[in-house]
């Protein structure tokens, strides 16, 4: 009668449950795995054998018979070596050498020729996806044990080789289940970058403060050396801590992508990325086969900062256009749909030619009109339309770029009052309960919606906005993002209603001609 354990599959950003089926009869002599294997599973054979002869066990080779391994569902693809410590135990449960109880336990791990387990990607997922279909235990690699432990209610067994898994499952050595790590004394790196070390720039670093107090998107321009990079890396240590749930989320793509830094079990700190403008729409979207999340779901409630933004290729840029606005993308595919998450802060920042030194009073432009032209043809109008605030960073005169002065602790000061608008913002969205249906968080998630509802403003600045929007200066989408930026604004200054001064210093940050 064949055996079955449960294991999982990675799909995209969530995990899926794998039956992991094995029939063992006696006849001419083989190992066949099916169910949509890739070239590492079928590799595995190898793996299984070896470790089951360093565990002192008989295996499939060593004695006449047909072993099928089939890996259930059949239509999804099972891809790595997390299947080796399933189909091992599947195999000595079907050969009658060991005996223990499948149902209520999923496992996953990858088996050495000595028998001992290697850590696997997506240890968060799985324990999500075990916890999701009611089974009690996880047993997997014990460096994975303390990431999976982030699930409450759920035994997670971290196991160091097949021996001791087979000990444990036959209660010879019961291992105790992994305690969960307390979320908040998982420490997360200092920024290195303080908005203090950034010479002049008092305009850029105001701008800088509202983005992160409403999640906006920025776009800095000006000449080469004026600060436009070190202002985007100093973002970062003005943010707030991700939330337990937010955390959850960053970590579980950094998991899958296998970028969880060493000794780090939560990632509560927000993502800072910074792709190079060689990078591919696959590299930057997401996509490949199998899809794998891209720089915008690994930026997911961190920052995207785009440097040298004309240099990206262009159509790589008009990629970011709906996961801008939809806050996720979705990858399709001939039998399966993938959806990536995408809240994220764009920062883009731009010489004003390719030169950088158009319009500049101290040095002249060396470009001709055309390059001019086709430099700017990359920034192309409905892109910039979904920018919030656009800021222009002039050259540093030499007595701010002399000054002695450096100030260390102005983000920590910068931090408490986003601290605080922020928390606004949540009081806000949280106690209005009809209008949560899509999870907001900050100001620049508000739909149309909540913008009637909380961006209300009096007739003075009605006109305001209205001789800008009939100049055809102001879209629609840049009136909406104009009042989100002055909600923004006054939840800084502590004010419940937005004034005319609000709007005023939200136009100012729009681009012009």
């Amino acid at each position: 009668m064949p055996s079955k354990v449960f294991s999982a599959a990675i799909a995209g950003l969530d995990a899926k449950l794998v039956e992991v089926e094995i029939d063992v009869s006696h006849g001419l002599r083989s190992f066949s795995i099916v169910g949509l294997p890739d070239k590492a599973v079928e590799e595995s054979k190898e793996r299984i054998e070896a470790a089951i002869k360093s565990s002192k066990l008989s295996s499939p080779h060593s004695r006449t018979l047909r072993t099928l391994v089939n890996l259930a569902p059949a239509d999804l693809k099972k891809e790595g070596s997390l299947y080796d410590l399933p189909i091992a135990l599947a195999f000595l449960v079907a050969s009658k050498q060991t005996n223990f109880i499948t149902k209520d336990k999923i496992f996953l791990g990858e088996l050495s020729l000595d028998g001992n387990l290697r850590p696997i990607k997506g240890a968060l997922s799985f324990a999500l996806l075990a916890k999701k279909q009611g089974l009690k235990e996880i047993i997997l690699p014990k460096q994975n044990a303390k990431e999976a432990a982030l699930v409450k209610d759920i035994s997670v067994i971290g196991v160091e080789s097949l021996a001791q898994t087979l000990a444990h499952l036959e209660n010879r050595k019961p291992i105790p289940a992994f305690l969960p790590q307390d979320e908040h004394s998982v420490p997360s790196p200092e920024n290195s970058v303080d908005i203090g070390w950034v010479k002049g720039q008092e305009y850029a670093k105001r701008a800088l403060e509202i983005t992160a107090a409403g999640a906006h998107n920025l776009f800095f321009f000006g000449p080469p050396g004026g600060g436009k990079s070190l202002l985007a890396k100093s973002l970062p240590s003005i943010l707030p801590k991700l939330t337990f749930a937010e955390a959850l989320e960053v970590t579980k793509i950094y998991s899958i992508a296998g970028l969880l830094p060493e000794h780090q079990t939560l990632i509560n700190f927000r993502p800072f990325r910074s792709p190079h403008h060689v990078s591919s729409d696959v590299a930057l979207i997401g996509g490949g086969n199998p899809p794998r999340p891209g720089e915008i779901t690994l930026a997911h409630r961190g920052v995207l900062f785009l440097d040298e933004f004309p240099e990206f290729h262009r159509d790589v840029l008009e990629s970011l256009r709906q996961p801008i606005e939809d806050g996720k993308i979705t990858v399709s595919r001939a039998k399966h749909t993938f959806t990536f998450p995408s809240r994220f802060m764009l920062v883009g920042a731009s010489n004003p030619c390719p030169c950088g030194y158009l319009n500049s009073p101290d040095r002249p432009c060396s470009c001709s009109p055309s390059q001019i032209s086709m430099y700017k043809r990359k920034l192309s109008g409905p892109l910039m339309d979904r920018m919030d605030i656009f800021i222009e960073v002039p050259a540093v005169k030499y007595e701010k770029l002399a000054s002695q002065s450096l100030e260390n602790n102005q983000s920590k000061l910068v931090k408490e009052r986003i601290e605080k608008a922020r928390e606004i913002q949540k009081e806000r969205f949280k106690n209005d309960l009809p209008l949560q249906a899509g999870n907001i968080l900050v100001n620049a998630e508000m739909n149309f919606p909540e913008i009637k509802k909380y961006c209300q403003h009096d007739g003075q600045s009605q006109n305001l906005l209205k001789k800008y929007v009939d100049s055809g200066k102001l879209s629609a989408r840049g009136y909406h993002r104009i009042l989100k930026v002055a909600r923004t604004i006054a939840d800084l200054q502590g004010s419940e209603n937005i004034q005319h001064d609000h709007i005023a210093e939200s136009l100012m940050y729009r681009l012009k001609d």
